[in-house]
């Protein structure tokens, strides 16, 4: 994979469309007197010296004052915790825009997406190292630009790319879907994608049983996974056919939804489940997750965006372009969802970690409801903890578990000597109060740290434009 054969690169190498958002760009930095949580679950360590060097943690030592040395940097970070780069694990390079809305909410059908590349830089100025995007509209776009960042020539984290959504036919839908023809063309459009580069595939709401399992199966050969944001296929099937992942916790499970019939998506697409779902049941379908080794990511913030009482950071505002804010703002008029449906997501949640199962963490940032790359991925460890998970806790779902799933705990989402330097400097201590994950003060990728103010100032007032 590109994005990790070129995962050490310095400073130096890198252009100057990158450059200028560095704050540090040494070869050797010593961040000093940190607290370091390493992403692992275990309880924070205070005071300590961090060493980076040539793209990768070099040392991890007892705090001390640093000597001024010739060619190193030498942060004072007294107050300071650093933790890994977070790996969103549920991202989007698109915003969904609805045409012609109107002041009542009402807008003309369909809904489009805009391809929102880049934007790609908030996520890595929020402490966003590394994404998978969880179905892509523009995946050869994608892949140039997972190709453009490891390369040094843009700013951004790195990219696993996910194919374009696996949908069935449908006669609803979102035009800049394909609309799978039955089984071999999901056995094409996996090999065709797989062979490009893309990692893994997103199998979406209306797919049949069929070309679901042709698509797992040409997946797995290729060494890819696949992931679903389901309805016409029920949890219960989407295991027995071999999924590796499952997308928004259990919202879009369809099981024991009413008139539920084979391959089709139900009326409830899953709210019915959700809430009707004995405690009998659901433990029967985590055990059945667990076993199988199917993973569920988290996407809290996407449930939260619509309940009562929810404030949008001023950053989140900022960030936003004049027509976004006017959407974002008529959005705020719709009655508020009921806040149940959440509170049962977080219970299961909980009961599924506490089972055994493998949960990730996403942010689903399409641009509604104020879902911003980066600044999303920060909502879902805060609503993480709100489901009654520790900080620490919390910390390793949206890193550590993330690497694991990826294949590459070796190489990132926890803090280890000889793992690559992807690191988040965060005033305060989010282990104690997790909504310090918002004061990021720099950001390293690669060993290089980036200004977070010089990032965010580059797409101020600009998403939902590019």
């Amino acid at each position: 994979m590109m994005g990790w054969l070129l995962a050490f690169q310095l400073a130096a190498a890198l252009s100057p469309a990158v450059n200028k958002y560095l704050r540090v760009d040494r070869a050797k930095v010593i961040l000093t007197h940190v607290e370091i949580i390493d992403g692992t679950g275990a309880p924070p360590i205070v005071d300590r010296n961090l060493v980076v060097e040539n793209g990768k943690i070099a040392a991890i030592l007892p705090g001390r004052d640093a000597p001024a040395a010739d060619g190193t940097a030498i942060l004072d970070l007294k107050g300071y915790s650093v933790m890994p780069g977070l790996v969103g694990m549920h991202e989007h390079l698109f915003m969904l825009a609805f045409p012609n809305l109107a002041a009542d909410g009402s807008y003309e059908r369909p809904a489009l997406f805009q391809q929102m590349s880049f934007s790609s830089r908030l996520a890595l100025a929020n402490g966003v190292t590394t994404i998978r995007t969880a179905g892509s509209i523009e995946p050869a776009t994608e892949l140039r630009l997972r190709d453009a960042i490891d390369k040094g020539l843009q700013p951004g984290p790195h990219i696993e790319v996910t194919g374009p959504y696996l949908e069935g036919a449908t006669d609803g839908g979102l035009l800049q879907m394909h609309q799978l023809t039955g089984p071999e063309d999901a056995r094409e459009t996996v090999a065709y994608w797989a062979s490009r580069g893309v990692t893994s595939f997103k199998a979406y709401q209306h797919i049949t049983r069929e070309e679901l399992r042709v698509a797992v199966d040409e997946a797995h050969k290729r060494g890819a996974k696949v992931t679903g944001h389901l309805c016409s296929i029920s949890y219960l099937e989407a295991v027995d056919l071999g999924i590796d992942n499952l997308e928004h916790g259990f919202f879009t499970n369809t099981q024991l939804d009413p008139g539920k019939k084979p391959d089709v998506c139900s009326d409830s697409r899953g709210d019915y489940t959700l809430e009707h779902m004995t405690a009998g049941e659901s433990q029967r379908l985590i055990a059945l997750l667990v076993r199988h080794h199917v993973a569920l990511t988290s996407t809290l913030p996407s449930s939260a965006a619509s309940l009562a009482g929810q404030t949008l950071r001023p950053a989140v505002f900022d960030a936003m372009s004049p027509a976004l804010r006017e959407e974002y703002l008529i959005g705020q008029n719709r009655p508020p969802s009921d806040p149940s449906r959440l509170h049962k997501e977080m219970e299961l949640e909980r009961a599924f970690v506490a089972a055994g199962g493998l949960l990730l963490a996403g942010a689903d940032p399409v641009g509604y409801g104020g879902l911003l790359p980066g600044f999303a991925d920060q909502r879902e460890l805060e609503l993480l903890v709100a489901a009654g998970f520790a900080p620490v806790d919390a910390i390793r779902i949206a890193t550590l578990n993330g690497a694991i799933f990826l294949g590459l705990q070796d190489r990132i989402g926890s803090i280890a000597v000889g793992k690559n330097a992807d690191l988040v400097v965060v005033k305060g201590d989010p282990a104690k109060n997790i909504s310090d994950i918002e004061s990021v003060e720099i950001v390293f990728k690669d060993g290089n740290g980036y200004d977070v103010k010089k990032l965010l100032d580059s797409v101020k007032g600009r998403y939902g434009e590019y």
